[in-house]
């Protein structure tokens, strides 16, 4: 038996694997702040509308396509390196790549087929009055970018499955610098042609940029591989060898088994926003809202809403990304105890992070809106509502981890399934209230995740035996998020009746709240050490609160 300490690429523990993809998440998401700026009091909330429409689309088209596959291919080549079945951990690669490029490559073509086929029939029929319809050309530019995507997505998995995720995190972070850059200068350029161009050209997350983005990120993940040869083939070299070499046949229906149930779960979340598409459209125009003022909310929920309370959600993102392969690992070693440590962590470092989230985001979602896009500054109450969701949209992603992290992945899309159900009356029923309209949906998607969370988190419990620490996980966050909250409001009024300036008025207040959260969770002794070990000097600020025993 080989020395297991030596089995990661690059090094790296759990919560060292979460901090990493978590800082990347954080860059990823300020880099797409920075440059939606410009885009949106580009384009404004008409042309984030027609994107959005399209970009549902292709997002559902990508699930299909790949949605599963750094999961699967991360859980699969974990497992192996912790048996060190080093010969079908390279197996596993192959093959993924294989099944990933021809599967990507299918729906790209479907996609470009299926959008030449709605567009002419729409066109034929006069049938372009629609939400959707002018979301054509954003389409036609997205859809080359699934197959790159699909490839992508193998690499992801197969470097994550080494418990390593730098190359994932720098290739996001180089993915959204080139789709940045790209998506500004097309839509500037295109806009001359008309919004829809405008849109095609790049909006939030960009379309052609979005193409051109993955591309490098695709690169940089080639580049990883390519110098991380020798390393590797060490490590492989250390093989046990006393074991049975997998069929193709039996890996890709293995990667099936796992990638199947999450693919159904991820797309179900997707269908969420087709829920939220199609009927917007309908609903609203029952509450009394003509055509252009729908395609305007609707852009107003996906380019303000859906940016400004995935932000925070990237982080557990994250960590649900780095815990999969982690707990895998120490299943198939049935190390149970590590387990339950590796359980209890995520949880509480997701709730430390998305509580305090969605109390600044409910306290100062108006000023917020109005520093990012001062020409287009409205849905500032769409943010207030939907702050709450924050909180059981990262439950949930978490809670999704650790159940595909520990074989149970069937599980995530029921309760996904139950969710989307339960959001369609909500919907139905509060989009068509004038005096609510947009709202609605925000409502809807946040039942949604509440009643997925709720059914996660239970069978999470009943599968791991893992006693969650309510108090360290929800109450002392919960009490330093209300503290927090309350300063940023009283910061935001305090500083801008004396400089009359949102913007400054904003970064102050939200500096002063993250300093107010702090003292607070340092009060009520609401951190861990390893919790403060995943941020930069935390071994120092370990250190410091030892010494006054508020740890």
């Amino acid at each position: 038996m080989g020395n297991n300490k030596d089995k990661n690429l690059l090094g790296g523990s759990f919560v060292k694997m979460a901090a990493i993809l978590a800082v990347a998440g954080l860059v990823v998401r300020f880099i797409g702040f920075l440059y939606r700026l410009p885009l949106t009091n580009m384009i404004g909330d008409e042309g984030n509308g027609i994107y959005a429409a399209g970009y549902n689309i292709y997002n559902f088209f990508l699930i299909m396509s790949s949605a599963g596959l750094p999961v699967a291919i991360s859980r699969m080549i974990a497992e192996k390196i912790a048996l060190e079945e080093y010969s079908n951990a390279r197996k596993i690669f192959k093959v993924s790549m294989f099944a990933a490029g021809g599967l990507s490559l299918l729906f790209a073509i479907l996609m470009a087929l299926g959008t030449y086929t709605f567009y002419d029939y729409c066109t034929i029929t006069g049938k372009t009055n629609n939400l959707w319809y002018p979301s054509v050309w954003c389409l036609y530019t997205l859809s080359p970018t699934i197959f790159i995507v699909g490839i992508m997505a193998v690499y992801r998995g197969y470097f994550q499955g080494f418990q390593t995720t730098v190359p994932t995190a720098l290739s996001q972070v180089v993915e959204q610098v080139f789709n940045a850059v790209f998506s500004v200068y097309l839509a500037w350029v295109l806009m001359r042609y008309g919004v829809e161009f405008g849109a095609a050209g790049g909006t939030a997350g960009g379309t052609a940029g979005t193409g051109i983005g993955a591309l490098s990120g695709l690169v940089v993940l080639v580049v990883f591989y390519i110098i991380t040869r020798k390393k590797r083939n060490a490590i492989f070299a250390d093989d046990k060898k006393d074991y049975r070499i997998e069929g193709s046949k039996e890996i890709t229906v293995n990667l099936l088994k796992i990638a199947i149930p999450i693919i159904t779960g991820t797309a179900i979340f997707s269908m969420t926003n087709f829920v939220d598409m199609f009927m917007v459209n309908s609903r609203l125009a029952v509450a009394g809202f003509d055509h252009n003022t729908v395609v305007k909310l609707y852009g107003q929920l996906n380019g303000k809403y859906v940016t400004l309370s995935t932000m925070p959600v990237s982080i557990s993102t994250a960590i649900a990304t780095a815990v999969i392969p982690s707990i895998a690992a120490s299943m198939a070693r049935k190390e149970h105890s590590l387990v339950q440590s590796k359980v209890d962590t995520a949880l509480r470092v997701t709730m430390m992070i998305s509580i305090p989230a969605a109390g600044g985001l409910g306290a100062l979602g108006g000023p917020i809106l109005a520093m990012l896009f001062p020409r287009y500054a409205e849905g500032g109450s769409l943010i207030t509502v939907g702050s709450i969701s924050v909180i059981f949209l990262a439950l949930s992603q978490i809670s999704t981890g650790v159940l595909q992290g520990i074989g149970k992945v069937k599980t995530p899309a029921f309760n996904a399934f139950w969710g989307a159900i339960i959001k369609i009356p909500v919907n139905y029923v509060l989009i068509a209230i004038p005096s609510i309209n947009i709202i609605g949906a925000i409502i809807g998607t946040t039942v949604c995740y509440i009643v997925c969370s709720i059914l996660n988190f239970r069978a999470l419990v009943k599968a791991t035996g893992v006693k969650p620490d309510y108090v360290g996980m929800l109450v002392k966050p919960g009490v330093s998020a209300v503290a927090m909250s309350i300063g940023a409001i009283g910061g935001y009024y305090g500083i801008y009746s004396l400089i009359p300036s949102n913007t400054l008025a904003t970064i102050i207040a939200i500096l002063f709240a993250m300093f107010v959260y702090f003292v607070a969770m340092v009060i009520v002794k609401g951190f861990k050490r390893e919790d403060l070990q995943m941020i930069p000097a935390g071994t120092k600020l370990v250190a410091v609160l030892e010494k006054l025993h508020r740890i």
